[in-house]
């Protein structure tokens, strides 16, 4: 059978997307395996803004944007977040930002002091090759001379996820530290400190491939900093330098985050963490995959001492997507007999919880009043 030109680019398209990063309707990076924001949001103090990757569902790393120290605190300076365009036709998102905000310089009841510094630049990320993008900031003009050297593009690893893990930094490795070391303090009451690893191409977690991750810089160097020396909220971060004189393309990088083919989310079942009572309704929201379509019957176990009992067996409504997710609910309002029960879906299960009459007199609000 000979397929139509039309249909044949309809499934083209469909392999595309499959293999390659796109622009999906919600105006990020998106594909199987693998999701790049680009300042979808902005809470810089929650190391939720900028450049953000999540990898195999994983928030691995985020607050992608310039900043003005190595290791920013919670009251440090951030930029304002100006227009933000998207073309979905080369692939790229690029943010304007701009440095001070003159809403939160020295107002408010935790003031931010902002130095005396007018910044203007822009970070624009672009897709090169399936799982890979470019990262690049351009300034509206150079840097004045007092301020070389201070300010860079950081990019926050989520340490969680990393403790014992290893790096590598060009030629040489090493181990993601658990315990921070300093920062020490000089005589004249400053922080010395020091990069982890500097060099021209980071490998993080080479050892597992659903955490590996190319960075490589092609402007200047890479430094690798321990956040959590001066900041107990701190991340691991990705530093690179603005040099002197540059305006378009002061930084470049290249990051490649591995996919491994095929992967799909894991199902996660909520249940209610406070249980049940016994007269009112009963529902499981079941997450899965964007993808995720297939029909699997949920169980309802109720615990006894020979092991879990079915007590119902049914397929789950679907409700739909939302955001990175489809959703699906198990709905099992008809149980009432007391009793420590568990929803299986698949390979994945719930939490314990409770059907009972006194599932509120205690530890629901008390622990809030104690």
């Amino acid at each position: 059978m000979k397929l139509s030109p039309l249909l044949l680019l309809f499934i083209a398209n469909i392999a595309f997307s499959q293999q390659n990063l796109i622009i999906n309707d919600l105006d990020y990076f998106e594909m199987p395996g693998l999701n790049v924001m680009v300042f979808s949001d902005f809470y810089p103090e929650g190391h939720q803004t900028g450049v953000t990757v999540i990898q195999h569902g994983t928030r691995v790393a985020a607050n992608g944007d310039l900043r003005l120290e190595p290791s920013p605190g919670q009251w440090s300076p951030i930029p304002v977040k100006g227009k933000r365009t998207v073309s979905k036709e080369t692939r790229t998102i690029t943010q304007q930002l701009w440095y001070p905000d003159s809403s939160r310089d020295r107002k408010g009841f935790n003031p931010i002091i902002y130095p005396d510094l007018v910044l203007r630049y822009s970070v624009k990320v672009t897709v090169l090759d399936q799982n890979s993008f470019k990262v690049s900031v351009d300034l509206e003009k150079p840097l004045p001379a007092e301020w070389i050297g201070k300010v860079g593009f950081n990019f926050e690893l989520f340490p969680g996820d990393l403790f014992g893990k290893a790096y590598l930094m060009d030629d040489r490795g090493g181990i993601f530290p658990r315990q921070p070391d300093g920062p020490v303090e000089n005589y004249w009451g400053e922080f010395l400190s020091a990069p982890l690893a500097t060099g021209r191409k980071l490998v993080i977690v080479p050892e597992e491939d659903k955490q590996r991750i190319e960075i490589e810089t092609k402007t200047g160097s890479l430094e690798l900093w321990d956040g959590r020396s001066n900041h107990n909220n701190g991340w691991y971060i990705v530093r690179s330098i603005v040099p002197a004189n540059a305006t378009k393309g002061a930084i470049e990088w290249v990051i490649t985050p591995n996919v491994v083919p095929g992967w799909k989310y894991e199902p996660v079942i909520h249940v209610s963490q406070v249980g049940y009572h016994p007269g009112q309704p009963k529902k499981a929201v079941i997450e899965l995959d964007k993808s995720d379509n297939s029909q699997v019957e949920a169980e309802l176990c109720r615990m006894t001492e020979n092991g879990n009992v079915i007590v119902k067996k049914g397929l789950a409504a679907n409700w739909g997507p939302f955001l990175r997710y489809n959703y699906t609910v198990f709905d099992f309002s008809e149980i009432k007999d007391p009793g420590v029960y568990i929803i299986k879906y698949g390979s994945a299960s719930s939490e314990p919880f409770q059907i009972d009459e006194d599932v509120y007199e205690r530890h629901v609000w008390q622990p809030v009043i104690d």
